[in-house]
């Protein structure tokens, strides 16, 4: 067996276009989505993150406000410019880059950007209405995994199948467990305590790989058939970007498989932008 390969880049863009397609309409209307973004300091990542951000909202059609601070600017001084955006009427979303420098607490910095522009899905109460399956930001990179699974794989019904998701980070593990809870998935949390590990990924109808350890995910933890996805960026012995999964090996008994890069990660800043639409809808509708 060869596995499909899921083409985040393709998905993406389909989700970018569609995007394309209201903003139009909202423009028509006299409405421009516009996203703050902020970064602060000079890490070479953060600015490729934050350049593909810019291009992605230029592409649909939304509006971009840049602040790109020095690194030594202080906590109180990012917080002041956040409440300021958040009393902004024509700002639908903030973004604030991490990681952030050493001295500013990234846990403040959450905290102080309003639920209703926080559109990474970050603030404790668009966590907690994702909890209670209350309307809310949800997290990028897991909203986009369900937008691959429903999109990418050939007549794939996310309902009834197992799903072990390797991770549980409040970014990626979590908010993944509860949005496979909530399209009725049956979910197990895996992490580096769990025993029994490879026993337990092979009951997976769904494996996500979200552990940040290049090629932890071998074909002795699939089950043949199996859908992978898989979250990890990592560097290799070779320098070349490589995932959790090994991708070779576990190809050959998937069925469908994410490909590293060109599968999440794509995805991530597409969901971003759905997020900025509904900020803006939002904010039309209050």
């Amino acid at each position: 067996m060869s596995a499909q390969i899921i083409d985040g880049k393709l998905i993406s863009g389909q989700i970018k276009d569609e995007l394309k397609e209201k903003t139009a309409l909202l423009k028509e209307k006299g409405i421009e989505v516009t996203l703050a973004v902020i970064l602060v300091g000079a890490d070479p990542a953060s600015q490729v993150y934050v350049r593909n951000k810019k291009r992605a909202c230029e592409y649909i059609g939304y509006r971009s406000l840049s602040y790109e601070l020095p690194e030594d600017t202080s906590e109180e001084e990012l917080l002041k410019l956040i409440d300021e955006l958040n009393g902004r009427k024509d700002v639908d979303g903030i973004l604030v880059q991490m990681p952030l420098p050493k001295h500013i607490d990234e846990k403040k910095v959450t905290l102080a950007i309003s639920p209703d522009k926080d559109v990474d899905g970050f603030h404790p109460m668009n966590v907690g209405a994702l909890c209670v399956g209350d309307k809310g930001f949800v997290s990028c990179t897991p909203a986009g995994i369900i937008q691959l699974l429903k999109r990418g794989v050939d007549g794939f019904d996310i309902s009834g199948k197992e799903c072990v998701i390797v991770g549980r980070s409040n970014i990626v593990g979590k908010p993944m467990a509860l949005l496979m809870l909530r399209e009725n998935a049956t979910v197990t949390i895996a992490h580096s305590r769990t025993k029994n590990l490879e026993e337990v990924c092979k009951r997976a109808d769904i494996i996500i790989a979200a552990v940040g350890k290049a090629g932890m995910i071998t074909k002795d933890h699939v089950k043949p058939g199996a859908v992978v996805i898989d979250v990890g960026i990592n560097r290799g012995e070779d320098g070349k970007l490589c995932g959790d999964v090994k991708f070779d090996e576990v190809s050959e008994i998937a069925s469908a498989i994410t490909p590293v890069p060109g599968g999440v990660g794509p995805m991530t800043i597409a969901m971003l932008m759905h997020n900025c639409y509904e900020a803006a809808i939002m904010h039309m509708n209050s």
